[in-house]
């Protein structure tokens, strides 16, 4: 489930890898480039793509939409195998325009999924296509609530730094190792919280028995919450069910299900 709003627009535009290298013990970046990038329309924040990565027929990125539809996803699907692109949704990172160079962090956990093993094996000059899909992030003001899993890093890191610099609130950050934790330039008033889940523990565990003994404002807030499905669901439905918010009071989405 989700209450983001996708906004698509400026069509395809081809990349290519520039440089990959591991950031933290769990997070891998990959930066792109590409004379199509001029067209990009940065928001910052939590802005994110289509990011679609070639099968063994490198011809298959030629089939990417101009819009992601129900109509042309199935179109994709109808491929055959051997040209059918992958895709997922990640988070814009960092944009230099001045270079032309666009970050993507991918969460790494071994060898399985897609996404993840193809930016430990990105080499400068592979091929992908990116498709902007907006900003989920609602220009909230007042006090601030954030919670994520690791998956959700890039967008928290990137509104903590975009945010003016009186914005105040918490942030939380669930992950598997503090040593995947990452420094930001946020405002002075937003606290932001590593925290640490435990062997055995869930996704979401963290941040939701956190949730509970934190205080929050009775008026004049907002909440956003991404990364695994129950801890985006969880944190609106403590809110809404436990404290009282209204449902237009929280944004949350759902990144991956466990």
């Amino acid at each position: 489930m989700s209450t983001i709003t996708v906004t698509q627009e400026g069509g395809p535009l081809r990349v290519e890898v520039v440089r990959a290298e591991r950031i933290t013990p769990h997070m891998q970046r990959v930066t792109f480039t590409g004379a199509d990038l001029d067209r990009l329309h940065w928001r910052g924040f939590d802005q994110w793509v289509r990011l679609f990565l070639p099968s063994a027929d490198l011809s298959g990125l030629d089939q990417v939409p101009q819009r992601m539809t129900i109509g042309s996803y199935r179109k994709l699907q109808a491929l055959p195998e051997s040209r059918r692109p992958t895709v997922r949704s990640y988070t814009l990172r960092n944009w230099r325009p001045e270079t032309r160079e666009l970050d993507i962090d991918f969460v790494i956990h071994g060898d399985s999924g897609v996404a993840g093993p193809w930016s430990l094996a990105a080499r400068p000059g592979d091929p992908a296509v990116i498709l902007d899909q907006g900003c989920g992030w609602p220009d909230a003001r007042g006090h601030l609530l954030i919670a994520a899993d690791e998956t959700g890093i890039p967008a928290v890191l990137g509104i903590l730094r975009d945010l003016p610099q009186d914005a105040r609130g918490v942030a939380m950050i669930e992950v598997a190792d503090l040593a995947d934790a990452q420094g930001v330039d946020a405002p002075e008033g937003m606290d932001l919280q590593w925290l640490l889940r435990r062997p055995g523990q869930n996704p979401g565990d963290a941040v939701l028995a956190a949730l509970v003994g934190l205080g929050l404002p009775e008026v004049d807030r907002h909440a956003f919450a991404v990364g695994e499905s129950r801890l985006a669901t969880g944190v609106r439905r403590h809110l809404v069910k436990q404290r009282g918010w209204c449902k237009g009071e929280v944004t949350f989405c759902g990144y991956w299900k466990r």
